[in-house]
């Protein structure tokens, strides 16, 4: 029994699970606007089995992948992948069974999501791969996660709305924000080993600034969301309440580097299931 704890350990260093929830809330926010209010326990049920499967997936590939990069760099040489905790066969495995899933319940959901289950993964993939040739790769990890969204809906109505891409284009943008400001922590180690970041290729200040420039496009995607999809005053609340916490993240990121994490970890988290809260207040009072 020890031993499966501490692989079931492992396996949770490996992907974090505790990350579910930066998508997990916008999941959840898609499916509440696109049934109107709650959805049901199945949905609830197939809709984290779904985010959590394709997540691990993502993670798992994104481990594999990068093995010879993470055992370069002092950050990350702790991690399963490298150290021996998880050879690179179980790692697949491992991803694989969760595609494996993804698609199974994707073809429980409707025709339209099993459709589209198998392009979903491979963008997902497609991203551990993008940082080796392109400064694209925030942008392609934006998108792994705006897809988020776009599932939820489809798991609810089998349709895509103009505000569910709204929804998703705003979680893109925040990603993708985000993910320059966490790696300005490793912009000498990218400079040094040839990979494609932005941080590597334009600085530390340019990434800020891009950063910012990101972040102010969710705020106005997400604010374009509420409108289009005929939402009231909480959803609005939302709106203004994850702007003023990115605009925190940006203060304390440019005050100290060393804030990275807490800006990435603590804040992110905050605002996703803060978003839900009040997405859910909206639904209530409507």
């Amino acid at each position: 029994m020890e031993k499966i704890l501490k692989k079931l350990k492992d396996f949770n260093e490996l992907v974090m699970f505790e990350h579910s929830v930066f998508s997990l809330p916008f999941i959840f926010i898609a499916m509440i606007v696109a049934a109107e209010g709650w959805f049901g326990f199945w949905l609830l049920f197939l809709g984290i089995l779904a985010a959590l499967s394709a997540r691990n997936f993502a993670m798992g590939i994104n481990r594999y992948a990068d093995r010879d990069i993470d055992s370069l760099n002092p950050r990350t040489a702790s991690r399963p992948n490298v150290d021996g905790r998880l050879g690179a066969k179980t790692i697949m495995i491992f991803s694989v069974l969760n595609a494996f899933v993804f698609i199974t319940v994707a073809y429980f959901l409707n025709p339209l999501a099993f459709a589209l289950s198998l392009p979903i993964l491979l963008i997902l993939g497609g991203y551990s791969y993008f940082k080796r040739f392109s400064s694209f790769a925030h942008i392609v990890l934006g998108i792994s996660l705006g897809l988020a969204p776009i599932a939820g809906v489809i798991a609810v109505s089998a349709t895509i709305p103009p505000w569910a891409v709204l929804l998703s284009l705003g979680v893109i943008f925040w990603v993708a924000g985000f993910d320059l400001l966490y790696s300005l922590q490793d912009i000498e180690f990218d400079k040094e080993n040839n990979l494609y970041s932005i941080p590597s290729r334009f600085g530390a200040e340019a990434t800020l600034l891009i950063s910012a420039l990101f972040h102010m496009l969710s705020v106005v995607f997400w604010a374009l969301f509420v409108w289009v999809a005929g939402l009231g005053f909480f959803a609005f609340a939302a709106v203004i309440a994850s702007a003023v916490m990115l605009g925190y993240e940006h203060v304390l990121v440019r005050r100290d580097f060393s804030q990275i994490d807490r800006a990435f970890f603590t804040i992110n988290g905050y605002l996703g299931v803060a978003f839900l809260i009040f997405i859910i207040l909206d639904k209530v009072f409507v």
